[in-house]
């Protein structure tokens, strides 16, 4: 089996990579997010995951590796960030509520062996409830989401900010669409479920 490599050191994406069974390592990606928001959210998230996974060549010249980039936009399409503490993330979440917005989730997958490389995106929109000014409040202070875009985690209590999830492939929506992964892995010669 060849060495497959996590270009991230997110928690959420390593728990994801987990689910598929297969040994990796994790490696953080030494490359610099560049955001311009005039370049459509599916071709600037594939960009940035290939981005990641280019950076790790060097380091690992016959390995499988893994880039993944994600976007949150809102209803106009803007990009929103990680609000970092309370009062920015009340007024991030106060925007959002009664919406509905979409998550871009890129994905590379790199040999850095053949320098063959596969991208593609996925995307899952998730529509909020409409909430009050306590509500929101209230869930800020029992799940902290500061680094999170968009101010939610929806692995956790942020379920309960949702009136309604759609797309492809739930795992995008956390970050590493993996049944776009489990495809790209097999064309690379590293079938998840055997031969």
């Amino acid at each position: 089996m060849r060495k497959i490599v996590l270009a991230s050191t997110s928690p959420y994406r390593q728990q994801l990579l987990r689910q598929l069974r297969l040994p990796f390592i994790t490696a953080a990606p030494s490359f610099v997010e560049d955001i311009d928001s005039n370049v459509a959210p599916a071709l600037l998230v594939r960009h940035l995951a290939l981005g990641k996974a280019q950076s790790l060549v060097e380091s690992y010249p016959d390995a499988l590796i893994i880039g993944s980039d994600q976007l949150f936009v809102d209803q106009r399409r803007r990009p929103v960030g990680k609000a970092g503490n309370l009062p920015a993330a009340f007024q991030q979440l106060k925007q959002m509520v009664g919406r509905t917005h979409c998550f871009y989730t890129g994905l590379a997958l790199l040999d850095s062996r053949s320098g063959t490389v596969q991208t593609d995106y996925a995307t899952y929109s998730v529509s909020f409830r409409k909430l009050s000014d306590d509500q929101i409040y209230n869930y800020l202070q029992r799940e902290k989401p500061f680094d999170c875009a968009g101010s939610f985690k929806i692995e956790g209590l942020g379920i309960a900010l949702m009136e309604k999830m759609e797309g492809e492939d739930y795992n995008a929506l956390i970050g590493l669409p993996l049944i776009k992964l489990v495809s790209m892995l097999e064309i690379a010669g590293a079938n998840v479920l055997g031969n």
